[in-house]
């Protein structure tokens, strides 16, 4: 519909001879205002040399000239906005088109690829929250970019060499006689490295015998890769840890992501194949200027543009994170040449993305004209920060377990739940799906709806419950509708959209919500804001719960039940559609 609006303005425009304009309209976040609504009179009062007022008025006189059916009524509202209200009929029919035809997203996007890189957890280390967050702001950014048309490869950066490494290796030698089986559960695998490296971490601090040793571990592992060695002690414990690290994290996005192949993302990038990359584009622009040598060592003097050096090869001639990057960069362009590239890291690296971005520039304007560094804030619990140095990890396996067992009690209280909306429940399996796919989404929605940048804490109480701004309570509301038209089934009440029914003001505002839904999938998109879907949910849950308490769905007169029977099952499929975007999970049952 706001395509139509702003068409509409636009042929206003060319009547009222200022056509080099560009009509803008946005939807109205309060009914107050209309549906639509735009500021164009400012532009056009100055174009025809008259009063914002009086241009505003004509575009209103124009806009009601065309007669148009799904407009019902224009204002002008001072200073000069132009607010427009739609009719009735044109509601319900996008109410009925959804019914019959599914959800319609935007497709603004059709024709291009996006290229998005998220979660970029480190073999050997364990899978933190600030992974758990990167990875579900990224898939959720990807699935709103598909939504509006895209072609989007997702893509993940992993940390396969480097001190890191060394030193977890270190301390898996130091714990050879704790070493689980290939057999033990990824789990035990994974904690175990995280302990090795904890180790090793710490006694790389504490004392300078071991701290030689651990880096001629990693001149070692650099050695072996170049090679290709796989028989020497090293690199056995090396390609071993590497490969438990891989198969924790597979497991841990194909519960988060819900993939459709075997591996979650398009292409696995590491480390080790980026320095080489690197180290050859840094050496080659050694040579033009771009970077230079110091202290044998060879950097990127970001001061000249208003930011700090950073050192691209150390001086044992190896690549840095910032060259490795590099190397990413170039190669993730080369393979699939998206036209729009966005890297999702934390925000406590923001300054080092300016600085390799600069770089960027310099070396391939047409790569960083397309590239978009995405930092999201840290996420924080009531037991404090995390460091994976000290081994004091507040893992993303922790974090889910802990959201799926409060969530599990929470189900125990479910017969206190109205009737109109809890089924009950069968098997203890699907209690446990039930419970992991609330404390799942409890935890999606509780970091989603927040703007990406901004720091969280976290509560399990508030973002596990059924009521408030939660995940649960979307689910729940979603529930509901499936409850009712469960029961409209049993009492062979259909869903119908009548024209010229009469309508209340819930039922009107439930229609122009659901109208809106491919707009704010179009705008989330736009400005990169997954939050902007999960308020309009809260708001279209919200209403629909009062317009269920309000009004008795199935026991109005036939003609009136049959409308709210399709008005109900219209929110319900937006609801999940949207919770979809978000990556949760709507539960038929709960």
């Amino acid at each position: 519909m706001k395509g139509k609006i702003t068409q509409l303005l636009q042929e206003v425009l060319i009547e009222l001879g200022v056509a080099d304009l560009e009509a803008a309209v946005v939807y109205s976040e309060q009914k107050e205002h209309g549906d639509y609504a735009t500021s164009l009179a400012f532009k056009v009062a100055s174009q025809l040399k008259i009063s914002p007022l009086e241009a505003a008025e004509k575009i209103k006189e124009k806009l009601l000239s065309f007669h148009d059916e799904s407009i019902a009524t224009v204002e002008v509202v001072k200073p000069a906005f132009v607010n427009i209200t739609l009719t009735a009929e044109s509601l319900l029919e996008n109410l009925e088109s959804i019914i019959e035809n599914g959800i319609r997203n935007p497709s603004f996007l059709q024709g291009k690829t996006y290229l998005v890189e998220f979660t970029d957890p480190n073999p050997f280390k364990e899978f933190h929250i600030g992974h758990l967050y990167s990875n579900i702001v990224g898939e959720s950014l990807s699935r709103i970019f598909e939504a509006n048309g895209a072609l989007v490869k997702r893509v993940n950066y992993q940390g396969d060499v480097g001190l890191h490494v060394a030193k977890s290796v270190w301390g898996v030698r130091q714990m050879i006689t704790s070493l689980p089986t290939d057999e033990a559960d990824i789990v035990t695998r994974a904690r175990f490295l995280g302990q090795a490296y904890a180790h090793g971490a710490t006694a790389y601090e504490e004392s300078e015998s071991i701290k030689s040793e651990i880096i001629e571990i990693n001149k070692a592992i650099y050695k072996g890769i170049a090679e290709d060695d796989k028989t020497s002690e090293i690199m056995t414990l090396y390609h071993k840890g590497k490969m438990w690290s891989l198969e924790y994290f597979e497991a841990i996005y194909h519960r988060l992501m819900e993939p459709q192949n075997d591996k979650a993302f398009d292409r696995y990038y590491f480390e080790s194949e980026a320095g080489p990359k690197g180290l050859e584009i840094v050496k080659q622009y050694l040579a033009k200027g771009i970077f230079k040598e110091s202290e044998g060592a060879i950097i990127f003097e970001g001061e000249e543009y208003g930011l700090h050096s950073r050192v691209f090869i150390n001086s044992l001639g190896l690549p840095t994170y910032e060259a490795k990057e590099l190397g990413l960069a170039l190669t993730k362009f080369e393979e699939y040449s998206p036209d729009y590239s966005i890297m999702i890291t934390g925000n406590e690296i923001n300054e080092y993305f300016k600085v390799l971005l600069k770089a960027i520039s310099l070396i391939r304007p047409d790569i960083s004209e397309k590239t978009q560094h995405i930092s999201h804030g840290m996420v924080r619990l009531p037991t404090g920060k995390m460091s994976s140095r000290t081994g004091d990890v507040i893992t993303a396996e922790s974090m889910l377990h802990e959201a799926h067992q409060k969530a599990a009690e929470k189900i125990k209280e479910v017969k206190k739940l109205d009737e109109a909306s809890a089924y009950t429940l069968g098997d203890d399996d699907e209690k446990f799906r039930l419970a992991e796919m609330i404390g799942d989404g409890a935890v999606k929605y509780a970091l989603l709806k927040h703007g990406i940048g901004k720091d969280i804490e976290f509560n399990f109480e508030e973002s596990i419950s059924f009521e408030g701004n939660s995940g649960p309570y979307l689910q729940y509301t979603y529930v509901r509708t499936r409850s009712l038209l469960s029961k409209a089934e049993e009492l062979s009440i259909k869903p119908v959209v009548l024209q010229g029914i009469s309508l209340n003001d819930e039922e009107r505002e439930l229609l122009r919500l659901i109208l809106l839904y491919p707009e704010i999938v179009a705008d989330a998109s736009e400005k990169l804001s997954p939050n902007s879907i999960a308020s309009y949910l809260f708001t279209l849950s919200q209403l629909f719960n009062l317009f269920y308490q309000k009004y008795p769905i199935l026991k109005a007169e036939s003609e009136s039940a049959s409308f709210k029977v399709a008005l109900t099952q219209g929110v319900g499929m937006t609801l999940k559609e949207g919770l979809r975007l978000l990556g949760v999970k709507t539960p038929d049952k709960m």
